[in-house]
């Protein structure tokens, strides 16, 4: 389990494609990082399935690639990253598992003060778990909706969250990995619903 408290970006040095799907190899100073260990990359939870002087190397299935947006990365792009929560640690951000629901597109950027008040599209299948002053992962950051709308919703990008992950550099149309509160989903299945 993750937080959605992003501890480094890395820097994605080489793409290969395997029989599966890819492997990527991520540049990071990310210490204590191991062969079988979880780490969480643009908010999709994989595991380091080797180690190199160049960086940790993670496999990407097929089924990752249709879900998520790592299937349109390329070497030298900027990637999050967060090793899981230790049992005995605090617990910032909220409950984000690294299983992404879907993809969203930054649909607008509108700068407040030193803040960026960014808007995300959804589609409606994701965005009925979605409530204003939830939370919500995006590329794995932990980030409270500031509004939620038919199809969409909006976040605040503080300066330092600006700073120390790959969110600041999303484009209008830029692709995001979201993954809605699991509590939501639970509550849905709960009370009877989609399954």
């Amino acid at each position: 389990m993750f937080t959605g408290i992003v501890e480094a970006v890395g820097t994605v040095r080489s793409i290969e494609g395997t029989d599966q799907g890819k492997r990527l190899l991520i540049g990071t100073d990310l210490d204590g990082l191991a062969v079988g260990d979880s780490l969480s990359v643009n908010g999709v939870c994989l595991t380091i399935v080797a180690r190199t002087p160049a960086g940790i190397q993670a496999d990407v299935v097929h089924e990752t690639l249709v879900r998520t947006d790592l299937g349109n990365l390329t070497p030298g792009d900027q990637v999050d990253l967060e090793r899981p929560m230790r049992a005995d640690g605090r617990f910032d951000g909220h409950i984000v598992q690294g299983h992404v629901d879907g993809i969203g597109i930054v649909s607008r950027l509108q700068p407040e003060g030193d803040s960026i008040r960014v808007r995300i599209d959804v589609p409606d299948e994701l965005a009925r778990y979605i409530a204003e002053k939830g939370s919500v992962a995006v590329d794995g950051v932990s980030l409270t909706v500031t509004l939620a709308g038919q199809g969409w919703f909006e976040v605040a990008l503080i300066p330092h969250t600006l700073d120390v992950t790959v969110l600041g550099r999303r484009p209008v149309g830029g692709r995001v990995n979201i993954e809605v509160d699991v509590i939501a989903k639970y509550v849905e299945r709960l009370m009877g619903g989609p399954r």
